[in-house]
């Protein structure tokens, strides 16, 4: 039994995404998961301390609008990582939420440690797994730079090897045609190239075959499937 998965390009504990993200708890503890919220903010953990009360505490509002109770782990380097609190508190949890910040941090962080282990074992016994912005890049096999064009790809978590998301699509891809954005974003040939606007997420529900899309904008499959973009409630199939 696989977890629900979604791939969110922005908006992670706003309360526009309330229900959604309530729906992925759901999910969760129908699989017989606890009803918790764990928040996984590693890709901002070089950010400052005011910045990291400011996600704590926009998670811990949102969490009490959904009536769920939260957990903040506070995994911000390797050891961290291995913490054997923070890896408990991730099992059995229904929904395990990695939000935005530095996606190349991520999975440096997290890559073969006892938390990156709880966390897939937990979704592919049934818990929900959420990236938003960085999370959803990091779950790629390799994670390209956009600041950086030139150089290499890092490493992923290679939860999806043959997916590369692209978050906030709209925003960094307003004014370019998806072709020509493909062009830009030079993924291998073998890669499925998905752009997710922000505000809109694709997730592949427990027990479902397609994936879904929700929210307010749009999906832009780029390579890899058909070139098409996807509005709230259309659905794709993607093999994983």
């Amino acid at each position: 039994m696989f977890g629900s998965l979604a791939l969110v390009g922005s908006g992670e504990f706003l309360p526009i995404m309330a229900d959604f993200e309530k729906s992925l708890i759901d999910d969760g503890v129908k699989n017989g998961k606890a009803p918790l919220y764990v928040q996984i903010p590693t890709a901002a953990g070089q950010e400052s301390p005011e910045r990291l009360h400011y996600w704590e505490n926009l998670g811990r509002t949102q969490a009490e609008l959904m009536k769920v109770e939260p957990h903040f782990l506070p995994i911000f380097n390797r050891n961290d990582a291995h913490n054997p609190e923070f890896v408990s508190l991730i099992n059995n949890s229904a929904l395990m939420y990695m939000s935005g910040g530095d996606p190349h941090y991520l999975a440096e962080t997290l890559i073969d440690t006892p938390v990156w282990k709880a966390i897939e074992n937990n979704w592919r016994t049934g818990a929900s797994l959420a990236g938003c912005s960085a999370g959803a890049m990091a779950m790629s096999a390799q994670i390209p730079n956009f600041r950086f064009t030139k150089r290499e790809p890092t490493p992923g978590l290679n939860l999806l090897p043959t997916i590369r998301v692209i978050p906030h699509f709209n925003k960094f891809f307003r004014w370019i045609p998806d072709s020509a954005a493909k062009v830009l974003l030079h993924a291998p040939e073998n890669t499925i190239l998905i752009g997710i606007d922000e505000l809109t997420a694709l997730v592949k529900r427990s027990g479902e075959e397609n994936w879904l899309v929700h929210g307010e904008a749009k999906v832009h499959i780029l390579q890899g499937l058909p070139t098409q973009q996807l509005l709230h409630g259309e659905t794709i199939h993607i093999s994983v």
